[in-house]
Order: C-alpha cells, then sequence, then structure tokens
C-alpha cells in the first residue's frame, strides 16, 4: 500500500459522502456517543483547507478535520477515522500527527484541545504532548458544545452544565512547551478502568 496524506482540495469533494458513514457506522459498532457532521459540512470544510484526507491510490482510507473557535483561539480536530480496510496499520495516528502540524502551522497561537471517550485517541494525544483538562480549559463558544447534541451522551453534559461528561479534555498549549513525549507514559489499563467508574458515576445518576 502505498498510502498519502494531504490537505484537502476541490478533488477530494466527492468522498464527503463515504467519509460520513464511515465515521457513523464506526461509533454504532463501537456503541461510542459522537457529533453527526452531514456532508455538506464536510466540504466546507475541505474548501477551507481545514481538513486532511489519506488516500490509498484513489481509496478512501481515512480522514480528519479542523475545527476553530474564539477568533481561532482554540483549535481542535474531530472526525478522524480511518476505513475498516486500514485499521491496525498506525493510519490514524499517522493522519492524527499530520493534522496536528499542519494546524500547528496554519493557527500557531491557538491552543489545540478534543473531547473523547476513545483510548486510542487519548494515546495519541498524550504522545503528542496533550495533557488531560477539566472542561472549564477548553473553548465557552456555545457553537463547539452545540455540536455534541447528536452525542448519545449529550443528557450528560447537558445535566453538568458543560462542564463534565463521559469524554475526556485533553489541551496542547503551544505557549506552555514543546512538542515533546509526556514524561509520563499513557497507560491504557489505568485510563479504562477511569473511564469505566466515570460512566458509572455518571449513568446511575441519570
Amino acid at each position: 500500500m502505498n498510502i498519502s496524506i494531504v490537505v484537502t482540495q476541490e478533488e477530494h469533494y466527492k468522498y464527503a459522502q463515504e467519509i460520513c458513514d464511515t465515521i457513523e457506522s464506526s461509533a454504532l459498532l463501537r456503541g461510542t456517543g459522537i457529533a453527526k457532521r452531514t456532508p455538506e459540512y464536510i466540504q466546507k470544510k475541505m474548501e477551507k483547507k481545514d481538513a486532511v484526507i489519506a488516500l490509498d491510490k484513489g481509496k478512501f482510507a481515512g480522514f480528519c478535520y479542523i475545527e476553530s473557535w474564539q477568533d481561532s483561539n482554540y483549535v481542535a480536530h474531530s472526525g478522524l477515522i480511518v476505513h475498516p480496510d486500514y485499521r491496525n496499520l498506525g493510519l490514524a495516528k499517522k493522519i492524527k500527527s499530520f493534522v496536528f502540524d499542519y494546524s500547528l502551522k496554519k493557527y500557531p497561537n491557538a491552543k489545540v484541545f478534543g473531547i473523547t471517550t476513545g483510548l486510542a485517541v487519548m494515546k495519541i494525544n498524550s504522545d503528542l504532548g496533550y495533557k488531560p483538562v477539566p472542561f472549564s480549559e477548553l473553548t465557552t463558544d456555545p457553537s463547539f458544545w452545540n455540536g455534541c447534541k447528536t452525542c448519545t451522551n449529550y443528557e450528560i453534559l447537558k445535566s453538568k452544565d458543560n462542564k463534565m461528561c463521559l469524554c475526556t479534555g485533553m489541551l496542547y498549549d503551544p505557549k506552555e512547551k514543546p512538542k515533546d513525549p509526556p514524561k509520563h507514559p499513557f497507560n491504557v489499563r489505568i485510563w479504562n478502568r477511569l473511564k469505566e467508574i466515570k460512566a458509572a458515576l455518571f449513568l446511575e445518576k441519570k
């Protein structure tokens, strides 16, 4: 396989529907919450060059896009997805690293953040230098949190006044330190246990 990762252009608009379908089917398979996006929304991200795509000789292999808030003081990477045919090859990490470096160049003054329930994404973020933070350190822009309305866990977020959810908030501040591997390696077993405890506490109070 000869997979290339590039910033999106007009020739990539045709993949928008497949990208949406792959994101949705993956979320259903994992049983996790996810903010749904339309092909039109994905195409707009492509038009603004706020997205990257991975292709294997013209076949869709993976995707991720950039969101920005509060006058581009905060950016996040959303919709990270790898086609089922290309999973377990380390492609997700390559896409994430590519879009991370690209967003630092395009938005040099922005803090990069994300919220996720996926342990694989947490590990990738941790390797890039993100750190876990409370939601209070993330963007306060209502449009970001409104994007969570289509997530299956939105009622939990709403009940906690956008301060907590099953997701974990992670932040990279370029002014704080350079992009180095974290001093304390990501421990999947510990994070999985914390995730289970969090879910038990929130779900029993619903």
